[in-house]
């Protein structure tokens, strides 16, 4: 076995990194999956036919051809080559970081732009993504958001103070 940097810890994670690494990648194909069966539920069900639980909140079908709160309408083959490249990014530093949380955050967000990269490529709705979560105070959004807003998040909780201040 070979030594532990300090602050590696001694755990299984940090004396195999490559579990860590192909645990990232695995929660990063089930967001991905969770994404793509809500997606086509949403297409098979909502169609014309939003579903509120309560007051505004509810499912409500429409396609987003931009990216957060519809900006850059219209450019869905930039878009995804900039989803592709920060995915790409992402599986580096999911293979570089040693820190568990880091590598959940980086997980989510890869998982979340990889899931509306899948739709932009293989869905045939012009480049648009697939939106039905719908709150009436925040825009229309899907799984794939959720998991990168969620993994930006947790990037940012999980940031030691002496790091951030670099």
């Amino acid at each position: 076995m070979g030594k532990l940097a300090v602050g590696e810890g001694t755990g299984v994670a940090s004396r195999k990194p490559w579990v860590r690494h192909l645990a990232g990648l695995a929660l990063a194909a089930l967001w991905v999956a969770a994404d793509q069966v809500t997606k086509t539920w949403a297409e098979n069900n909502l169609a014309g036919h939003p579903h509120f639980l309560f007051g505004h909140f509810g499912f409500e079908l429409i396609y987003n051809s931009g990216i957060a709160f519809g900006i850059a309408s219209g450019a869905p083959g930039i878009i995804t080559v900039f989803g592709l490249v920060v995915s790409a990014v992402l599986v580096v530093i999911l293979f570089r970081t040693r820190r568990p949380a880091t590598t959940v955050a980086a997980a989510l967000v890869l998982g979340g732009a990889m899931g509306n990269v899948v739709d932009r490529i293989f869905r045939h709705n012009g480049g648009a993504v697939i939106d039905f979560l719908h709150s009436g105070f925040w825009p229309t959004f899907n799984l794939a958001d959720a998991g990168v807003v969620i993994g930006l998040v947790l990037a940012i909780i999980a940031t030691p103070k002496s790091e951030s201040a670099r």
